[in-house]
């Protein structure tokens, strides 16, 4: 099985500490699909879902852009 990422936590953390703009920011550059799945279940159960709009925008456009395939331009 593998390790638990700490990036959700991490993410939670900024939320919880009033710094939704700095916890956008991580969220644009998350590391996996995982992490942000991780993440929307973390703030389900912190019953922060729905709390910051644009916290939820991030991360289903960037669930939506991690998710899709890259475009490849040959040489």
């Amino acid at each position: 099985m593998a390790p638990r990422s700490p990036w959700p936590d991490k993410v939670i953390a900024l939320l919880r500490a009033g710094n939704p703009a700095a916890a956008i920011a991580q969220i644009k550059v998350a590391p996996s699909v995982r992490e942000l799945k991780a993440l929307e279940k973390a703030l389900a159960s912190a019953q922060f879902a729905g709390k910051w709009k644009d916290v939820d925008v991030a991360i289903t456009e960037n669930l939506q852009a991690l998710a899709a395939p890259r475009l490849h331009r040959s040489p």
